[in-house]
């Protein structure tokens, strides 16, 4: 199967299977994690979390970098809480566990 993926033309590459993130945009550009999918409310496509980073030319969650943006404005207090519970659910720092191919 084929989908069409649109991300930053200066995006980097997707790394290999196992190897550090490096901000590609890949894995949430084709589908929201389980907490992307509350944030978005969708279960395929982009996840409304993706934001691209002009300073470091890659994406990043924006669960993890500026989660009070995503909260309704009375659980904003809960932010610091929600960057740790979206760290540890994506898995932040173990690898890339996207087996998208890019063609």
């Amino acid at each position: 199967m084929h989908q069409v993926i649109r991300l930053h033309s200066a995006a980097p590459a997707k790394p290999g299977a196992g190897q550090p993130c490096n901000g590609c945009g890949l894995c949430c550009a084709t589908q929201p994690c389980p907490v992307g999918m509350l944030i978005s409310g969708k279960r395929e496509g982009r996840c409304d979390a993706l934001q691209w980073r002009d300073d470091g030319g890659l994406y990043r969650c924006g669960l993890i970098e500026s989660p009070a943006q995503f909260l309704p404005w009375l659980l904003r207090w809960t932010a610091p809480m929600v960057r740790r519970w979206a760290r540890r659910l994506i898995a932040a720092g173990q690898g890339c566990d996207c087996s998208y191919e890019v063609a």
